[in-house]
């Protein structure tokens, strides 16, 4: 859909999102309450921007699993999962939340993409007996803070296993117990378009409140969680956000982008790493996502070091001030001073921020097989593979 606007946007002191989460509120004019409501498993967010591509037909697990980064041959019904579609290098081109209803396979992507990603799919389809459909006019997502799948005569809802390491899957990161992402339930449920807001209604008639983005970004980025409309560009594989966790099985069968996935896991290291950055907030102004992470240099300009990233998510938190998420390079030690470094209405801004450690910086999951000698020419690094 172009252009969409909610009817939530309606409501009294709605603020509309913007980028990638236009169309639907920012906040209702009370963020930070709205937030802690969230935190505590109170709040309803509207997702409704979200695109949303159905897949039926007898074939469709077998022939999604034959295609993407999941294993999904054996998927039950009600059971989630994430996907990744990667080019023939190993980038990453699409992602999709999945579930499975028994009769239809339902993805749910960012908004900008669910017109491409059902495009890929009928064009890869050949002979399959499947069914492609962009069903994003007819159904809207509602997002959360529960962690439960949906049941039998239930909507089609999916549960956002994050950060668990789904079989099949490895990681980069800590382990679960350590993760700040187990504090944070999510799901999404599909309702009929026109059903929208009774959906929601019902929910603040059991004494929730109705949360915008503010407050489900800065969970967001708070527990880690990559997404593709902020965190991924062109050149992004799935180890240096620790995607491995719960959008790749690294056993199943070929598919395109595998073998990039393979050898970057087995013998190279990802050139670049997701990290969460703690913001100085005692300014007005804070960097906007795409803003350049620079190492702090000494001198009288501090915000003249090196470029050794980008900015991809930034929020604020109820508890943790101005956070937000950052792709940089690998060999950025893990105690680096940095600068995010940008332009705020014609004049430089640069605010100090300080990492910590998502992808650590030796680029080795935990279940890196162990190395036999000299590792061949080529190989020694993602390079010579992206």
């Amino acid at each position: 859909m172009t252009d969409y606007t909610s009817p939530l946007l309606a409501r009294h002191g709605a603020v509309s999102a913007t980028g990638p989460d236009a169309g639907i509120a920012w906040h209702y004019g009370d963020p930070v309450a709205e937030q802690r409501a969230l935190a505590r498993g109170g709040a309803v967010v509207d997702q409704s921007h979200l695109g949303v591509v159905r897949v039926a037909g007898p074939d469709r697990l077998g022939w999604l699993h034959s295609i993407t980064s999941q294993d999904l041959a054996d998927l039950r019904p009600h059971e989630s999962t994430e996907l990744l579609v990667l080019s023939p290098q190993g980038h990453v081109e699409h992602a999709a939340a999945v579930v499975d209803d028994g009769e239809s396979t339902w993805l749910i992507t960012e908004p900008s993409h669910a017109p491409d990603l059902a495009t890929w799919l009928q064009r890869m389809k050949f002979m399959m007996r499947v069914e492609i459909t962009d069903a994003t006019a007819d159904y809207a997502a509602i997002g959360e803070a529960v962690d439960a799948e949906g049941a039998e005569g239930e909507p089609v809802t999916w549960r956002d296993s994050w950060p668990r390491v789904t079989g099949g899957g490895t990681r980069y990161g800590p382990p679960e117990a350590e993760h700040p992402g187990m504090q944070r339930p999510w799901r999404l449920v599909l309702v009929p378009r026109d059903g929208l807001e009774a959906a929601v209604s019902e929910r603040e008639a059991a004494g929730w409140r109705l949360a915008g983005t503010w407050a489900s970004e800065a969970l967001r980025v708070e527990a880690w969680r990559p997404r593709l409309a902020r965190d991924v560009d062109h050149r992004s594989i799935p180890h240096e956000l620790d995607w491995l966790r719960t959008a790749v099985h690294l056993h199943k069968g070929c598919y395109r982008g595998q073998e990039t996935v393979a050898r970057v896991h087995n013998l190279g290291r990802p050139p670049r790493r997701l990290v969460m950055l703690h913001l100085d907030g005692s300014g007005h102004l804070l960097p906007e996502p795409g803003a350049e992470v620079r190492l702090r240099a000494e001198g009288d300009d501090p915000a003249s070091g090196k470029v050794v990233g980008t900015l991809t998510s930034m929020a604020r938190h109820h508890e943790l001030g101005p956070i937000g998420l950052a792709v940089v390079k690998r060999s950025v030690p893990d105690d680096a001073e940095l600068l995010v470094v940008s332009d705020a209405g014609g004049l430089p801004l640069a605010v100090a921020a300080a990492q910590e450690v998502v992808v650590p910086g030796d680029g080795v999951s935990v279940d890196r097989p162990q190395q036999r000698g000299p590792v061949t020419p080529g190989l020694r690094g993602p390079g010579s593979l992206i």
